[in-house]
């Protein structure tokens, strides 16, 4: 029972190292780059959150005077899963604010030049 939960763990660990990676290059590529990136970012995390269900389901089947230390290790993974999923969107909002900066010809000074006219 437990060598399943330590094989999604390591599955996990590759993949949110994976994941990591990935949002941290978001902001640095081209927009037609940084399009495909957010779609298999997008992926990865849905992947990321199947594992953790397999996880917690392995764990509801380890008997209660084991259950504690894999508990804890789950409550850890799913804060990691959260952190992950704030780095993204605030990744995905600098995308966004990027693309829609490049689409208006908006070079942060819109609302100045307005006041000037």
């Amino acid at each position: 029972m437990s060598s399943d939960f330590e094989g999604y763990e390591q599955d996990f660990a590759v993949l949110t190292a994976e994941i990591t990676n990935r949002i941290a290059r978001v902001p640095r590529l081209p927009p037609d780059e940084k399009k495909q990136m957010v779609a298999n970012v997008e992926k990865q995390l849905e992947e990321a959150k199947e594992l953790l269900e397999q996880m917690d389901l392995e764990v509801r089947e380890i008997p209660p005077q084991s259950r504690g230390m894999y508990s804890n290790r789950m409550r850890s993974y799913k804060q990691e899963m959260g952190k992950l999923e704030t780095d993204f969107k605030r990744s995905r909002i600098a995308y966004s604010d990027e693309v829609r900066n490049e689409l208006l010809g908006d070079d942060g000074n819109s609302s100045e030049n307005q006041v000037e006219c």
